[in-house]
């Protein structure tokens, strides 16, 4: 029997499709499942006269492949990747490949990395964006671990990722150990701040009242093919909300539970921004909505005890329209920036080395986010690729500066009408933040720090000089007020 070129374990959705789409490029499979039935049904079913080769332990997997072996998980993050690492490794040699093709959490990716380096065992920690059709037609593919181990399946990987139109891979080797997990989280929680605001959009369309179906048809609009916001989640926001509920004449979206679930990645994603002292408010707001979502019974009750009266909308339809529109694009930029802002944070502290704009040619195609205007994010970086800030690229800057008004409007008629627009706030209020070089409520709280706790805090120039003074050396003057004492004296605080 002809060896297998590479090898999936775990036959849910993802692995199936995965084995499907390198088989369909030429690749012999090997697939094996904990539960051998799952196997025994996918090698019956789908794979039936296929070049995929069913197994039913992992020695016997280890067998069918080629040398060196290549072996992807597609399992549940966490301990079960821990448990197949452990069952894998007494038949594995020095060179032979694991791939974590899963959701992981990448310091996990990274203590794993440096487990097997010491074993001789190579390792990828790999992003896979794009669901069972992605999978199975061709996803984004984002990799990181030894570069020596990339290359060792750089052509299946290429030969099986989504195409860009230009046709261009969207795949790429993205950096060291825990790179690849990491920009496929964030890939993430830019996913949740994507799909939050336009659930936002949708929720005041509906309080001034659309029905599912004229919504739909602004999306379809707004998903034309030479539109600012075109992108794979405004279609199938419009294509979703024309589904009838089965057997009636109601739309399947006005009968579906107001409950967004969570898998955790949006979670490590704000959880990182934390550790790494980067603002991400929209993405942030995108968590917290979901939280909010799944707390129905509190809800419920809540709307019996605490009536909040609102507004209605008297305004002109189309306008406002309009005014959305493009407050969601400015939405998206803001919200994009502090994911970029989340992922250069990440590269300096981890020495990841990411390049965004290679990141986001691989996001044009195949993954969740794909959208017509990470092509302009592209060129950004590859104009510039010390760009302070996404917000500082000149087409993004002149759209922002000429619109921003549009978002405080849709903001402010949102809550006019009752609607929450979390989302959309943090985006709004993330660009003045950025753009402020003075925030005078950072200076009232650096005050009331030094105050109860003796905290120190820095000083500028003047109201005219924002800049921080610095000694002769060039470091930051630090500063002390002894506010308990006659005079208050100040003095500065040397380290």
């Amino acid at each position: 029997m002809k060896k297998a070129n590479i090898a999936v374990i775990g036959m849910e959705v993802m692995g199936k499709s995965l084995a499907l789409n390198m088989e369909s490029k030429g690749y012999n499979v090997a697939v094996y499942n904990r539960t051998a039935e799952k196997t025994k049904a996918f090698a019956e079913g789908a794979a039936k006269g296929k070049n995929i080769i069913p197994t039913y332990d992992l020695k016997e997997l280890v067998d069918a492949l080629e040398s060196p072996k290549k072996i992807m998980l597609m399992v549940k993050e966490g301990q079960p990747v821990d448990n197949f690492i452990d069952m894998l490794l007494p038949h594995l040699k020095p060179g032979d490949l694991i791939i974590d093709g899963g959701n992981s959490f990448f310091k996990d990716t990274i203590r794993r990395n440096k487990m097997l380096s010491e074993k001789g065992i190579l390792f990828i920690g790999t992003g896979v964006s794009g669901g069972e059709e992605g999978a199975l037609k061709g996803p984004a593919i984002m990799p990181g671990g030894q570069f020596e181990a990339y290359k060792l399946v750089e052509k299946i990987f290429r030969d099986i990722a989504a195409k860009a139109y230009d046709g261009e891979p969207c795949v790429d080797y993205i950096g060291p150990d825990g790179a690849g997990h990491f920009v496929k989280t964030t890939h993430n929680g830019i996913e949740y701040g994507d799909m939050e605001l336009i659930g936002e959009v949708v929720w005041f369309f509906k309080n001034i009242g659309m029905k599912a179906d004229e919504i739909a048809d602004i999306m379809a609009k707004w998903n034309g093919p030479n539109d600012i916001l075109r992108s794979y989640l405004i279609e199938i926001t419009a294509d979703s909300m024309k589904q009838k509920h089965q057997g009636s004449d109601e739309f399947l979206v006005d009968r579906v539970a107001d409950i967004t679930r969570m898998k955790g990645t949006g979670t490590w994603t704000v959880q990182s921004a934390l550790e790494l002292l980067v603002p991400i408010p929209t993405i942030a707001a995108a968590v917290f909505a979901r939280e909010m979502s799944q707390d129905k019974d509190l809800r419920l009750e809540m709307v019996k005890r605490l009536k909040i009266s609102t507004g209605s909308f008297s305004g002109n339809k189309d306008e406002i329209i309009n005014v959305a529109h493009d407050a969601l694009y400015i939405a998206k930029i803001s919200s994009y920036a502090q994911g970029v802002a989340l992922l250069q944070a990440a590269s300096k502290a981890y020495n990841f080395s990411l390049n965004i704009g290679r990141i986001a040619k691989i996001w044009r195609a195949g993954c969740i986010i794909r959208a017509q205007f990470l092509d302009e994010i592209t060129k950004a970086y590859e104009s510039d690729p010390k760009l302070p800030n996404l917000l500082a690229a000149p087409k993004f800057a002149d759209f922002v500066q000429s619109n921003i008004g549009k978002l405080a409007t849709f903001i402010s008629v949102a809550h006019q009408c009752g609607v929450p627009a979390l989302a959309m706030s943090g985006a709004f209020d993330y660009i003045l933040q950025i753009t402020s070089p003075i925030m005078p409520s950072a200076q009232v709280s650096a005050l009331q720090r030094d105050y109860f706790g003796a905290h120190g805090y820095f000083k500028i120039g003047g109201p005219d000089k924002p800049e921080l003074m610095v000694n002769e050396k060039g470091q930051v003057r630090e500063f002390h007020t002894e506010w308990l004492l006659p005079g208050r004296p100040e003095r500065e605080i040397t380290k």
